[in-house]
Parts: C-alpha cells; structure tokens; sequence
C-alpha cells in the first residue's frame, strides 16, 4: 500500500481536501481517503502541490502526429483542411514513429485516457499495447454525396474491424461533421452503432461541429468559402439545397439522441445552439440529464481561426464540457494541462475547479469510463496527477504536471 498526501486532494466528485492523504493498493486502486493526523508521519509519502485524477483527453488525431509544425497557424479551417490532405502521406515509418512518440508525451502529461479520431489503421498497434485507454472513433465522410454512401461505410468498416476495442479500449463509426456526411451515410452509420450499443451501452459519437462562420454560412444559405473547398477537390454539391438553419440542426436531425454524443469545437456555437442540443439529447422530458457533452480545443482553435468558444454560453446552460488537444497539426503539443492554462488565461472567469472537472470527470463520463476514471473515489483506478499550483489554485505558465500514478 503507498499512503500519498499533498497540500491539497481535488476528488472531483466531491470537495477539496487540504491535507489528506490516498490510500492506493499495487494495482492503483483507491482503497481510502483519509486525514494526515489519522496516520504515522513516516508512513506517509509527501507531495507539494494538488493531487487531481488523471486527465481525459476527448478529442485528438494521433495518426497525424507526423504532421507537426506543417500547418501554418492562422489561416483558418478550410485552408488548413487542404493542408493536412495534401501532406499526410509520408513514408510508414516516419508514420509509426511519431504516433508512438504522442502517445508516450500524453501519458508522461497525465492523461489516462484520449478519445482519438481515426480515418485509418495507423494507430492500432500503438493503441494496442499503450497504458492509455483509446476510444477510438472510426471517422467516415462521403462529403454528402448519398450515392457513395455504402462505399464509403464500407470502406471505412474495414478500418474500424482492425482499431483496438480490448484491454478496456473502445471503438464506435462517427461522422466527420455536418459539411461532408450525407444523410444516406448518418443512417448508416446510425444502424452500425445501434447494433454495437447492444454490446455496450456506453457508446459515444463524435462530431466536428461549427468550427469556422463559414460552416453556418453553408448551410444557411449555400453560400461563402466551403463552396470553393469543394471546388478544389472536384466535388459537385449541386444537389445540395441550403436547410436555412446553421450546421449544428443538420447533425441533429440525422443523429441518434440515445446515444451519448460529443460535440467538437463548437467556436461557433450560439446559446440557442446549445439550447436545441440539449433538448435534442434529453434521456426524457422530465429530466435535466442528457447525453450531450461538449469538447474544447482551445489551443488548436487559436492555431487554426485564432478564436476560442465563448464559455459563458456553455456554463450558463449548464452545458457538461469536455477538453481535447486535437492533433500535433494543429496544436503545439498534446497537453491537457496546456489546454486548462489556455482557457484560464483567455476567459479567466473560470475558476480551477471547474477547468479541473472539465478535464477529469466531464471526460470521462463522455467517453463511458466514469466507472473507473475521472474522480478519486473508493474502489476506482483513475490515475493521479501531481500539479505544481499556487495555494490560491490559479493556473499560469509555470504550472507543471507530474504522474504520481
């Protein structure tokens, strides 16, 4: 048994601790939390900081770790798109190297579990033996064309047969977002999932949803820059009639609300976007629980549109939010740490503790792990994180993160 204490204990779950201690077995499981005066002083293994769980990274693209430092920052998400198709194959190696050197840097930075996008196998191998728990979301798109829909779906089953779904990993066929999946390809994907659902009821759908203006702009009017992204690849979307309602109406529309869905990005998104999904996703009338969860990447909406969600509409809509650090193409590096210093410092009305829950326990429960991860709690394995915070809990620059468990 190790006995670890700290300054502070953050549950998440429940209320701060300030001087308690953990009581873990050999296998990383919570067996006690207690007091430091119920326990002999050498018995104790002392830590300067906060002890939180380990961190839920919801949203990343790890196969296109090789692509780090490509993107230039700035240019905003359709050019940025371009970029990443025109450069993302490279010899297999280089490939392999890099997805296992992302995977080694988000466990050395606390995270214990990481809902990854994949548009193929790459990562399966690495996902297969890493001590990180992968939700691997098989990611398809048929850029609304209803006429390729079975080939797509098909094409892409292929790779979600060959992801990891052992060793406490899981798996589920996601949309790549409202502007390149038809109707015809969401019922597909819908049918896949609920026979899967039958198997594991805590399955989760993942969606790119209203990252850039110019996505709303397409569906409510058909007009503005994603005419000329389809144009550069040779797509016709004359078949496409504008729905007069913004991007996120599409989704939910074609989607299943029994599910749990994650939303990602979401620069865009207004309060009654926030509203409708809520409503959309609601288990039943008469309840405030629902299925929806949110994911920031506030680092990677800074390196690819230089802008960042407006919290405020989520917290007052009681919105369960979730943080990713979406790939090394579109971010400095995969730290959720990185993110929460982020957001502290660009819309500092949030407090820490609901940063921290944002990046534990938010997470987890999006993702289907809340049984183990996410909070400190009896009989749970959720990993813990020594941070180097300032006794009045504000995260700046010089915040680290050190793996205790």
């Amino acid at each position: 048994m190790r006995k670890i204490t700290a300054d502070h204990i953050f549950p998440v779950s429940s209320p701060s601790i300030e001087k308690g201690v953990l009581i873990i077995d050999e296998k990383g499981n919570i067996q006690k939390i207690d007091k430091r005066e119920d326990h002999d002083p050498v018995s104790l293994e002392y830590h300067k900081g906060a002890i939180v769980p380990g961190f839920i990274n919801t949203h990343c693209h790890l196969e296109l770790s090789h692509m780090k430092g490509v993107a230039p920052t700035g240019t905003g998400l359709i050019p940025f798109i371009s970029t990443v198709v025109k450069h993302r194959d490279v010899p297999q190696e280089q490939i392999d190297a890099a997805i296992e050197q992302a995977d080694q840097e988000m466990y050395d930075g606390g995270i214990v579990a990481v809902g990854d996008i994949s548009n193929k196998v790459d990562t399966a191998a690495t996902k297969s033996k890493s001590p990180i728990r992968y939700y691997t979301f098989v990611e398809m798109f048929n850029f609304l064309h209803d006429d390729w829909a079975q080939k797509t779906f098909d094409d892409y089953w292929q790779v979600f047969e060959k992801q990891s779904g052992e060793n406490g990993n899981r798996k589920s066929a996601v949309p790549h977002s409202p502007y390149t999946v038809s109707s015809k390809l969401f019922e597909l994907i819908n049918k896949a999932n609920s026979k899967l659902k039958t198997q594991n009821s805590k399955l989760t759908v993942s969606l790119h949803n209203q990252e850039t203006p110019h996505e709303d702009q397409f569906f409510l009017t058909k007009e503005g820059a994603f005419l000329d992204f389809y144009k550069g690849f040779g797509i016709d979307i004359d078949h496409f009639k504008a729905t007069g309602k913004r991007a996120i109406y599409y989704a939910m529309k074609h989607m299943d609300p029994s599910q749990r869905t994650l939303f990602v990005h979401n620069t865009m998104t207004t309060e009654e976007d926030i509203k409708a999904a809520h409503a959309w996703g609601a288990i039943n009338q008469q309840s405030t629980i629902n299925n929806v969860f949110w994911a920031t990447c506030a680092n990677a909406n800074l390196y690819i549109e230089n802008r960042m969600p407006d919290y405020r509409r989520f917290i007052d809509n009681g919105a369960k939010m979730t943080i990713g650090t979406d790939s090394l193409t579109s971010n400095w590096q995969l730290s959720v740490l990185e993110e929460m210093k982020t957001i502290a410092r660009f819309q500092s009305y949030i407090d820490f503790e609901t940063l921290l829950k944002w990046a534990t326990l938010n997470g987890a429960e999006a993702l289907g792990f809340e049984d183990d991860l996410g909070s400190i709690e009896v009989g749970k394995t959720p990993g813990l994180n020594l941070l180097s915070i300032d006794p009045d809990l504000t995260l700046n620059s010089d915040t680290t993160v050190k793996r205790l468990l």
